[in-house]
Order: C-alpha cells, then sequence, then structure tokens
C-alpha cells in the first residue's frame, strides 16, 4: 500500500496521548465516585454495573480515528480490474509425443478441449491466435474475435515430429503484433506455450526467443502436459509394434516463463489441465492497477462511529 500524503500518517503519533489521557479520566473518575459516595450503596442505586463493556465505544472510536487518519494520508492498493482488450496466442505442440494417453483422450487432445474451455475465460473483446509447432511452426488462425475460427484450427491440429519451441515462440511474438486497426495502438499481448518436453529442432533457439519476446514486452505462460509415465506406440514395418518413452520435459518451458515475466504450470491430468487455463484465464482477463481506497476508509471509519454511537445509546443512554 502506498499513500499520496504519508506526512499525514504523523498525526497518528498523538494515539499514545489519547489513550494516556483516557485512563487519566478513568482514574480520576473512580477516585470521585469513592470520595463523594458510598461504594456499598451503588447496588441500591443502579441496577447492573457497566463493567468493561462501557470501554468498547470509546475504542471503536479511536479505531475510528486511526482509520480516518489513514484515509487522509490518502491510500493506494494494488487492485484487479478487468482488462479491456488484450492478443492472446495459444502455441500448442503437435509434436509426435503429445499422442501419448497418459492425459486422456491423449495430451494433444486434452489440450485441445482445454484450450477451448480457455476461450471462455477470457473476455469476448480479446483477440486469440493459434500457432501450431512441430519440426517447424505454423500460424493457425491469426489473432481475431471470432471464437469459432480459433476452435476449427484448434480441430484441425494434428500430430507431426519435432518440437521447435522456439520458432513457436518468435512466431506467436510476431503474429501477435497484428493490429485489428492499423492506426490502433498495439494491445497488450500474451503466449500461452503448451508442450510436454524440451527443444528438439527448428532453427531458433528458445533463449533466444525469450529474450525477443520481453524486448516486447510478451509475457509467456508455458504450460507442461503429461506424466513421468508417458508412452506412445509406434507400428514397425512386419507389423512390430515399439512403446518409447515420452516422459514431459520440464527445464525450456520454466526458463522460457522465467525469462519473459511469465509463469509455468505443470498439468498432469485432464482436470488440473482445465484450472491451469481457468487461472490463466483469471490472469489475462484482469490486470493489476492501483488505485485510490480512500472511500473505503471512510466508509469504515463512519460504520465504526455509528456502531459505537449505537452501542453507548442502548446500554448508557447517551451519546459519546
Amino acid at each position: 500500500m502506498s499513500f499520496t500524503w504519508p506526512l499525514a500518517l504523523a498525526a497518528l503519533a498523538a494515539l499514545p496521548l489519547l489513550i494516556a489521557l483516557y485512563l487519566d479520566l478513568e482514574k480520576r473518575r473512580i477516585a470521585s465516585q469513592a470520595t463523594f459516595s458510598n461504594p456499598e450503596l451503588i447496588p441500591n442505586v443502579i441496577d447492573r454495573v457497566p463493567g468493561r463493556i462501557r470501554h468498547l465505544p470509546p475504542a471503536l472510536m479511536l479505531v475510528a480515528l486511526i482509520v480516518l487518519v489513514v484515509g487522509v494520508a490518502r491510500p493506494h492498493a494494488m487492485v484487479s480490474v478487468p482488462r479491456e482488450e488484450a492478443t492472446i496466442i495459444l502455441a500448442i505442440d503437435v509434436s509426435r509425443s503429445m499422442k501419448a494417453k497418459d492425459v486422456e483422450p491423449t495430451r494433444l487432445d486434452a489440450a485441445r478441449v482445454a484450450a477451448k474451455a480457455f476461450l471462455a475465460e477470457v473476455p469476448e473483446k480479446f483477440r486469440v491466435g493459434v500457432v501450431s509447432f512441430a519440426t517447424r511452426a505454423a500460424v493457425g488462425v491469426a489473432p481475431t474475435e471470432d471464437r469459432s475460427l480459433v476452435a476449427a484450427a484448434l480441430d484441425l491440429l494434428t500430430p507431426g515430429e519435432g518440437t521447435a519451441i522456439g520458432d513457436a515462440v518468435a512466431l506467436s511474438v510476431q503474429v501477435g503484433r497484428t493490429r485489428a486497426q492499423p492506426d490502433e495502438p498495439l494491445p497488450p499481448r500474451a503466449v500461452v506455450l503448451i508442450s510436454d518436453g524440451a527443444r528438439d529442432g527448428g532453427r531458433v533457439d528458445p533463449a533466444d526467443a525469450a529474450q525477443t519476446a520481453k524486448k516486447q514486452n510478451v509475457p509467456v505462460y508455458s504450460v507442461l502436459i503429461g506424466t513421468p509415465g508417458g508412452v506412445i506406440e509406434e507400428t514397425l514395418t512386419g507389423g512390430l509394434r515399439r512403446i518409447i518413452r515420452v516422459p514431459p520435459n520440464s527445464q525450456t518451458l520454466e526458463r522460457m516463463a522465467a525469462a519473459t515475466g511469465g509463469a509455468f504450470f505443470a498439468a498432469a491430468d485432464t482436470e488440473e489441465l482445465s484450472r491451469v487455463y481457468e487461472d490463466l484465464g483469471s490472469r489475462l482477463g484482469t490486470r493489476e492497477e492501483s488505485r485510490e481506497i480512500t472511500d473505503v476508509f471512510a466508509a469504515m471509519a463512519v460504520a465504526l462511529l455509528l456502531v459505537a454511537g449505537t452501542i453507548s445509546a442502548m446500554f448508557f443512554r447517551r451519546v459519546p
């Protein structure tokens, strides 16, 4: 939390003095009662002794005063506000290992289904594009607000060979620069990279692609999909079958996210992958903004004063 007028907080230094004055008044009141009355006759005069509850209204008023002083300092806090527009590129790995069935029905199919659910999590004005990558990266659909085109592009994804992660990020950053209108400012951009492994082929080194994304303020949110027990089966000549282990490799994806200011997620099953996409939808659909919250402190102070006055009127038949 930050303050526009932090010097106003110096008034809080007077609080110990106010507390000391209140305690001194309490001592004098008790001493006065003992001087001018007989304590043994008090139960015959009043039906009950207020006890400690008599300190509650002054305590609430003191807290209200603290809140008012903080409000005068004009506090600011970081709050999440809806993002009006942005461009999101879904870069999806379609390499051979994405055929593994450790994430049902396959890693690629799970990524496809979750990506479609993700479309419902981001605002309608967001432009979403699709980039697929295996040995090379290719644009499935340019950034668009038409969700049906994005869904169609996801349906057309088919497995290939290789894992050109660097090429995918470099192409996603380039595609994300597309504007709806030539004279419009470039909206915020982000890349959601879904893969199960490290680089295998491609022209662009992932580290170089990450530096390019960082320079253009494009965070990469990488999602690792798969489990250590993942395998794929291939039919060889003569009908023989070969089983290949394809455990996921997180190193490249973690480095990519860290270098660009994004975040890394790991999804071991379909349910967890859906939660990742929900989280991403929330992150990308909002932005952090510093806002003045003086009105919140003012409302809290008024509420505290009303409570203090109500308690005092109900229990002591007077308003402090």
